[in-house]
C-alpha cells in the first residue's frame, strides 16, 4: 500500500547547553560543552514530532570550530538548523530521504555564507539537519501508522537492516587524556572493545610519537585482560584518527609500533585515519580500515570500497538517518561490515543509533552488533539526561558486562524513539 505524504504546517526550535566533565579531545581540538538541538514539527494531519541532535561543530568541520569561539560555532550550527526549518514549513513530502536531499543544496549555500567558509564540510550540514531529519521520520511514521524502526524504513533499505541482534558490544572510548585508572576500571566492568582516539594535537611527528606512547600505555593495561564475550577470550582495540594522518607511510609507522609491542593482533579496525584529500589504497595495511567522515554520499562509499576500505562507520546520529540508510545499503550489497559510532550524544539519540546497530549484520570477530557510546563518561548531568528518556530504566538502556542486551520489547517499540519525552516537549510550551 502506498504511504501517505506529510504536509508541514508549523516548525519551532530550541536548544540546551550541556557541560562536559573534562576537555574532550579529538581531531586535534577540545570541546567543553555540547548543545542539544531540539525541533518541533507539526503536520496538517494533526501530528507533531520532536527531533533532537547533539551538535558537534568540531566533528562537523574543524575549520568552523577554529574560526570562532566554541559557543559561536554552536550558534552558527543552530542557525543553519533554523534555516532548514524555514525551508520545509508549508511544504509537503512523500519520503523523508528525498525531502532532505531537496533542501541540502539550499541549506549548504546559506551555511557557507553564515560561516564564511567556502569549502564547508558537508558533515556540518548533516549535523545541523539531524534534528529536522529525525522529526521528519517520526511524522512520516505517525501519518502512516508505523510503530517500529524496521517498518518505518522504505522497503529498498529493509534487507540491509533486517537483523535482530540479541546484543550490541559497546566500544569504550579512550580519549587523549583519559586517566589510565579509568581504563582499568572499564575492563573490570566488563568492557571488551576499546576505541582509542589517535591523532594527538601537534605536527605529524609529535602526533605519531604521542599516539605510539599512548598505545603502549593502554596495551600494558589491557593485554592480559580476559573476557567471556569473545571467542578468543581477549579484548579488542579499534583506533580512530578522525582524519589526522596525512598519508599511509606515517600510519604504517604506527602499525609497525603496534606489532613491536604485541598490540597488532588486538586491533580489529582502524577508523578514518587519513585527511580527506588522501586517496591511497589501504588494502595492504593488514588491518581493516573503516571510513567515517569521508563518506558523505553513495559516490564516496563506492570510491572507498575501490580503495580497499573494508568497513564503514555509520553515524545516523550525526549524518542523519536519511543519508545513513543509503550507505548501509551499499555496504550490505558489497559485504562491507558496519558499526555505529557516537557523537557523545544524549540518551535518546543513543537509541536512534542503537536501532541501526541492532539491525546490522553482526560485526566480524565480535559476533554481535557494535557501537560506541560515551556520554556517560563525558556529561556533567548524565544521570539527569537519562531520566528524560521516555523509557528510562528499561533493560536495553543500560550497559551490562560491556554490552546492551536487547529483547523483544526493544524491537517492539523501536528503542523508545516513537515515544515522546515530556521534558523536551515542554520546551515548546507557550
Amino acid at each position: 500500500m502506498k504511504r501517505k505524504g506529510v504536509e508541514i504546517i508549523s516548525v519551532d526550535s530550541n536548544f540546551e547547553r550541556e557541560q562536559l566533565r573534562y576537555h574532550f579531545g579529538f581531531k586535534g581540538g577540545y570541546l567543553t560543552e555540547l548543545w542539544q538541538n531540539v525541533v518541533q514539527i507539526k503536520s496538517k494531519g494533526g501530528f507533531e514530532a520532536i527531533g533532537m541532535a547533539t551538535q558537534s561543530v568540531l566533528y562537523g568541520d574543524a575549520n568552523v570550530f577554529a574560526s570562532t569561539s566554541e559557543a559561536g560555532g554552536n550558534a552558527l550550527m543552530y542557525a543553519v538548523t533554523n534555516k532548514a526549518l524555514q525551508k520545509i514549513v508549508n511544504r509537503k513530502f512523500d519520503d523523508p530521504i528525498q525531502f532532505v536531499d531537496q533542501i541540502i543544496p539550499e541549506v549548504y549555500e546559506e551555511a557557507k555564507q553564515l560561516t564564511g567558509i567556502e569549502q564547508l564540510n558537508v558533515n556540518f550540514i548533516y549535523n545541523a539537519l539531524l534534528s529536522v531529519d529525525n522529526a521528519l521520520w517520526l511524522l512520516y511514521a505517525q501519518e502512516n501508522g508505523v510503530a517500529t524502526f524496521y517498518d518505518m524504513l522504505p522497503k529498498i533499505y529493509r534487507e540491509a537492516l533486517s537483523h535482530k541482534n540479541d546484543k550490541i558490544a559497546v566500544m569504550y572510548q579512550i580519549s587523549y587524556d583519559m586517566p589510565l585508572e579509568y581504563i582499568k576500571t572499564a575492563a573490570e566492568q566488563g568492557y571488551f572493545v576499546f576505541k582509542v582516539k589517535t591523532g594527538f594535537p601537534g605536527d605529524d611527528e609529535v602526533m605519531l610519537q604521542k599516539d605510539m606512547e599512548r598505545l603502549t600505555e593502554i596495551h600494558r593495561i589491557l593485554k592480559d585482560v580476559k573476557t567471556t564475550q569473545t571467542t578468543t577470550g581477549k579484548v579488542y582495540y579499534t583506533m580512530d584518527a578522525n582524519a589526522r594522518y596525512p598519508n599511509k607511510a606515517l600510519l604504517k609507522r604506527y602499525l609497525d609500533h603496534a606489532k613491536e609491542i604485541g598490540a597488532f593482533p588486538y586491533i580489529i579496525l582502524y577508523e578514518e585515519p587519513f585527511v580527506e584529500e588522501n586517496d591511497e589504497d589501504v588494502s595492504d595495511l593488514g588491518v581493516l580500515i573503516a571510513a567515517d567522515e569521508s563518506v558523505h554520499s553513495e559516490g564516496d562509499a563506492y570510491r572507498k570500497i575501490a580503495r580497499g576500505y573494508k568497513g564503514f562507520v555509520l553515524k545516523g546520529i550525526a549524518k542523519t538517518l536519511s543519508e545513513t540508510l543509503k550507505i548501509a545499503k551499499i555496504a550490505y550489497e558489497h559485504s562491507i561490515p558496519c558499526l555505529c559510532a557516537d557523537l557523545t550524544v544524549n540518551p535518546i539519540l543513543i537509541d536512534w543509533n542503537k536501532n541501526i546497530a541492532a539491525a546490522l549484520p553482526p560485526f566480524p570477530g565480535v559476533g554481535m552488533g557494535l557501537m560506541e557510546t560515551n556520554g556517560d563518561m563525558n556529561y556533567v548531568n548524565w544521570d539527569i539526561m537519562k531520566a528524560r528518556h521516555p523509557h528510562f530504566g528499561e533493560k536495553w538502556t543500560e550497559v551490562s558486562n560491556g554490552v546492551f542486551e536487547l529483547g523483544s520489547r526493544f524491537y517492539e517499540c523501536g528503542g523508545g524513539i516513537f515515544s515522546v519525552s515530556e521534558y523536551y516537549k515542554n520546551l515548546f510550551k507557550r
